[in-house]
């Protein structure tokens, strides 16, 4: 996650048409532990670039930004993070913001602009210590321009190929453009080399593009400069499954599936920063080569899949509930059957509908929405090609209250503060559209989980209680397992949790485990069981390990001769507890229950 924050800093302030391969590789060699080393890593990477022979002209300034008490904070350490409501990471060159990424607890746009601005002073104060570093020889290799051949393609093609990019259907937009790129090979492929013309080609598609939407306010799917595609929501999609959902937005769909497991499921973290802890709520993302139309291995996640999976996780982890109130381990799985733009945004809304219908508690819906952008002109819900062919993708995620999780991308040297601002309101606008949607299909949380869910609960016992719920080598826990069928998982911090296939087998098992810790308290009543008979009366246990002697001059209020003319082995019998001596023994008595 880390290299992507550097390389989507830096990637775009390279010249245009450079062709050599360059590699950053940031390592850290020491850490204070209360600092992560991402913005260093990305300082020096610009330091690096900087003092090196490549052509890199605009060296950027970064810093972190929280929010506590109504204050922003510089560069917060790890601690004063955990009460933040906000980690935003600004980037900027001279030319302007370059990245951000932000996840946040339900923050305004209005913040988000204020944190920016805060962060700008100190950005460009970077940027001026490294503009005294003394610049190597640059060297350029460019991609050359070959204006001959493009001229050529304008005057013979430029028409069709505007032509074909009005066709609004996708698919066949695509065959179009094939065929005319095809015709174009035919004719001058000897000519020419073939890899040449198809980069002219794109290089005219692109302009045509561009020139759609800044002259005409005409985008290549047909819609308005603010208009969102076409969505569809749908719920229970999948009959095994603990909540599944399928989001669709015009040609981007997202199939989430989410399964709800025990402590033992969670994933345990082991930060660079920080104590090791276990994370509870799991977002993966899959993106099959199928989705795009393409045939490809299928390999471990790569670092977009990563990525995506990452800030659709930031975005909906905020309605989360805590483990107190839902103590589930949540895993959501995106597939993206089909992408046409912003699948990770389509995660989020899908994630969204399925959490509910899987019958988690979460508060609202969050939804998501992508951003490009065209000189100035903001796109609303981008597609494939105007991503591929502007200069801004911007991520924004949140409920009706505020964001959740930001993250722009841009593809020119910098971007003003002003055209951040708007794309962030017109983010908002239309993030509610979106809300309105995913609420018409399910307003709030199913109030049953799946019944194929496990049933699961937990209760906190104290630390020095833990060995008698385990018993010597295990034989307790053994024990309570066999005999109600009950999943039983104790941590070292003293947290039971008793999960199984019905409410009634964990209760149960509960209710065994609660006996165990339970202090014997004189003076109340216990309905206990017989478990053995004496001549001078009978072994009571009222709560499980723990037994107290019945007396038999305790067995009634008259005079009994014989135990077994009062109780049975194996019946149970209201006692009330008399005593509990120096040595643990419990006294007990059902006279006194009786009179």
């Amino acid at each position: 996650m880390t290299s992507r924050l550097i390389d989507r800093s830096i990637r775009p302030l390279f010249p245009d048409g450079w062709q050599s391969p360059v590699q950053v590789i940031a390592s850290i060699l020491s850490s204070d532990i209360e600092n992560d080393g991402d913005i260093l890593g990305l300082l020096g990477a610009s330091v690096a670039l900087r003092m090196s022979s490549i052509p890199f002209q605009y060296p950027i300034g970064a810093v972190r930004i929280g929010f506590t008490n109504n204050q922003f904070i510089l560069n917060p350490t790890t601690s004063e993070l955990e009460d933040s409501s906000l980690n935003l990471v600004v980037v900027g060159s001279k030319a302007g913001i370059t990245m951000i990424e932000a996840n946040c607890k339900e923050v305004k746009e209005e913040t988000i602009i204020d944190a920016i601005k805060f962060a700008l002073p100190d950005i460009h104060k970077l940027i001026e210590l490294q503009e005294d570093i003394e610049v190597k020889t640059q060297t350029l290799n460019l991609k050359p321009q070959n204006s001959e051949l493009k001229s050529m393609i304008v005057s013979k093609f430029g028409p069709d190929i505007e032509l074909a990019l009005k066709i609004t259907d996708r698919l066949a937009r695509g065959k179009k453009l094939q065929e005319i790129q095809g015709s174009l090979i035919e004719n001058i492929g000897e000519q020419y080399e073939v890899p040449n013309i198809i980069s002219e080609f794109e290089s005219l598609e692109r302009d045509i593009v561009r020139r759609m939407v800044t002259e005409q306010k005409l985008r290549v799917d047909g819609r308005g400069i603010e208009e969102l595609r076409p969505i569809t929501c749908e719920i229970s999609v999948l009959p095994r499954v603990h909540g599944a959902a399928i989001f669709t937005k015009g040609e981007t769909q997202s199939l989430c599936t989410v399964t709800l497991g025990t402590v033992a499921d969670e994933q345990k973290i082991d930060p660079f920063t920080g104590e090791t802890y276990y994370k509870s709520f799991l977002v993966h993302y899959n993106f099959p080569p199928f989705s795009v139309g393409e045939v490809r291995g299928l390999r471990s996640p790569g670092r977009r899949e990563v990525g995506h999976g990452t800030l659709a996780e930031k975005s909906l982890e905020p309605i989360i509930p805590v483990a107190e109130s839902f103590p589930y381990t949540i895993r959501l799985v995106s597939d993206i059957l089909s992408s046409n733009g912003s699948s990770s945004m389509a995660t989020v809304c899908s994630g969204s509908l399925a959490l509910m219908d899987a019958g988690i508690p979460i508060k609202s819906h969050i939804a998501g929405v992508g951003l490009g952008l065209i000189d100035d002109v903001v796109l609303v819900d981008a597609v494939g090609e105007e991503d591929h062919f502007g200069d801004m993708d911007f991520k924004i995620a949140g409920t009706k209250d505020g964001l959740t999780a930001i993250q722009l991308d841009i593809k020119t040297k910098g971007l003003s503060l002003e055209l951040v601002e708007k794309s962030l309101l017109l983010g908002r606008e239309a993030r509610f559209k979106v809300l309105e949607h995913l609420n018409a299909a399910i307003p709030v949380p199913k109030k049953e989980i799946s019944d194929y869910a496990p049933k699961l609960t937990v209760l906190l016992i104290p630390k020095e209680k833990i060995g008698q719920v385990i018993g010597p080598g295990g034989k307790v826990i053994r024990e309570i397992i066999e005999k109600t069928g009950a999943k039983v998982e104790i941590s070292d911090d003293g947290k039971v949790t008793i999960s199984s296939d019905s409410w009634s087998t964990t209760e149960t098992a509960k209710k065994i485990v609660e006996g165990i810790v339970e202090e014997v308290q004189v003076g109340k009543t216990y309905l206990g069981k017989v478990t053995r008979i004496l001549p001078f009366g009978a072994i009571v246990e009222i709560l499980p390990g723990k037994e107290g002697l019945l007396h038999i001059s305790q067995l009634a209020n008259y005079r009994v001769q014989n135990t077994e003319d009062e109780v049975k082995l194996g019946e149970e019998v209201p006692v009330k507890v008399l005593a509990v001596e120096e040595n643990g023994k419990i006294q007990l008595s059902r006279k006194a229950v009786l009179h």
